[in-house]
């Protein structure tokens, strides 16, 4: 046991009886509960073959649903859901190696694929230990934005794992980074509350603060907050979201990141074969945003206008036509006087009021992208035209005000898509700008018009819900569950206007 010198925690290393299997505990002023039970350190001895192929060849080659009887199917729907439930562990990968998933009714094949998820958390957390044990615990010193190691170090990872050394390098941050820095992370991947690619993004987006020297206090709350954050989110959204959390618990390096990299901004053109290019814009996030919003608006207006209903070109075909056109208007007129740049009404800035008079540095939220330094949210925040919305104070979600039509008003479009921010299906990231605000209840069974039963949905996921047997349940916060044609419920939670898009 080594007790560390953390102000706002003690580390516990314990070693468990299995083959190569190491893990921390972490404890905030002995109160956060350890998140590894006590199932997890007995779990037995086997062979990491499992003796697959002799317990496995004859019901590999049986898909046939039709040749197992009812009983079977009743009793391989018991034992998936046990194991869905169960602690990832040798022996319950070992009942799930058994399973031909090809025998399971619709919605145990979902649970089964779930479980084998749950597993891979755990593998992959023996796995990140196993390649800090290889690599070393401690980096050398190296100009990246993670850390450096030793060639060799890294050239044993690369050639073990068959990659090339510059990923087999960016895997060794990650796991170093998680086996000493994020110990909470592993031991969520150990009993399956979080993924592999949840645990990634966490060990990448808090790197560079964890090199930068942010407290051991901060570096936790982050850890935890982005847990808790994960049950109901993508890998993507987790990302922004701790990058949100390291702008709110280290401002001030925050702001000195944005303006370093202010000064590499660029665009690049690249020559492709077949007669295509590339072309690379670097942009701060505010350009990028005008450039992108200019590209969807040429698009909206080419649609409206367009006579010719058999459009073959698919959105990302239209958008590299806009582009172009709208760079070939301008050659075309470029003998007219250019009048000085301004930003369109259409960039949305969130700031708090504190750091909007000055009297505090939070980040705030710039729509379509997230968090930004205070300095330059307030440079954006005079320079854009402001609707006012309520928030919570609390959650920073923002409150509902009575209206009713069947047609929604302008305000009330304006407050949904500042509300929901995206498309409200698990997961899914269109803007709430560019979607559909669809009645959860539809009108003609007397759903209101209302910002409780009105939401945001892009093109596909409402014509999912419209055509293909989803259903949603809308809530007064914006937040809703869905519900598949199997049964399967899936919740989205309530945007806070403080989260990044």
């Amino acid at each position: 046991m080594r007790v560390g010198s953390r102000k706002h925690s003690i580390s516990l290393h314990a070693v468990i009886k299995m083959p190569v299997l190491h893990t921390y505990c972490y404890y905030a002023e002995n109160t956060f509960p350890q998140l590894l039970p006590s199932a997890f350190f007995t779990a037995p001895d086997v062979s990491p073959t499992l003796h697959y192929h002799h317990m496995t060849t004859a019901r590999l080659h049986s898909v046939d649903s039709q040749d197992v009887d009812s009983q079977d199917v009743d009793s391989l729907s018991r034992e998936v859901s046990a194991l869905l439930c169960a602690i990832p562990s040798a022996s319950t990968l070992q009942k799930l190696a058994v399973i031909n998933p090809f025998d399971l009714n619709a919605s145990d094949k979902i649970d089964f694929l779930s479980a084998l998820e749950r597993q891979d958390g755990w593998l992959f957390a023996l796995k990140q230990r196993a390649i800090t044990a290889v690599a070393g615990k401690h980096a050398s010193e190296g100009e990246g934005a993670m850390f450096g190691v030793d060639e060799t170090e890294r050239e044993d990872v690369s050639t073990a794992l068959r990659l090339a050394p510059a990923t087999a390098q960016y895997r060794i941050d990650v796991a170093r980074t998680l086996v000493n820095n994020l110990p909470n992370t592993c031991s969520a991947l150990a009993v399956g509350e979080i993924s592999s690619a949840h645990a990634t993004v966490i060990a990448r987006e808090t790197a560079a603060a964890i090199r930068d020297g942010m407290s051991d206090y901060a570096i936790f709350e982050i850890e935890s907050k982005a847990i808790a954050f994960a049950e109901f989110h993508t890998p993507g959204q987790v990302a922004n979201h701790v990058r949100n959390s390291v702008a709110k618990y280290a401002p001030e390096e925050f702001e000195d990141v944005t303006t370093r990299a202010h000064s590499m901004r660029r665009v690049s053109c690249y020559n492709d074969v077949d007669g295509m290019s590339t072309v690379v814009a670097i942009l701060p996030a505010a350009d990028a945003q005008i450039v992108m919003n200019s590209i969807e608006a040429f698009i909206l207006r080419e649609d409206s206008n367009e006579a010719d209903h058999a459009e073959k070109r698919n959105k990302d075909m239209k958008r590299a036509d806009a582009l172009s056109a709208i760079c070939s208007d301008f050659l075309s007129t470029m003998a007219q006087e250019v009048q000085p740049h301004r930003r369109p009404l259409t960039v949305n800035v969130t700031i708090d009021l504190p750091t909007l008079l000055g009297l505090a540095e939070n980040p705030g939220q710039l729509a379509g992208y997230g968090p930004i330094p205070a300095a330059i949210a307030r440079e954006l925040a005079s320079d854009a035209q402001w609707k006012r919305f309520i928030t919570e104070p609390q959650t920073g979600n923002l409150l509902d005000f009575g209206r009713e039509s069947y047609q929604p008003p302008q305000n009330l479009k304006d407050f949904l898509i500042a509300r929901d921010r995206t498309c409200r299906f698990p997961g899914c990231r269109r803007s709430a700008l560019l979607s559909d605000l669809d009645h959860a209840q539809s009108w003609e069974s007397g759903g209101r018009t209302s910002a409780e039963n009105i939401g945001a949905l892009c093109r596909r996921h409402h014509r999912l819900k419209t055509h293909d047997g989803w259903s949603i349940k809308s809530f007064p916060d914006g937040s809703c569950t869905w519900t598949s044609p199997l049964g399967k419920e899936f919740f989205t939670p309530a945007r806070s206007a403080n989260e990044p898009t």
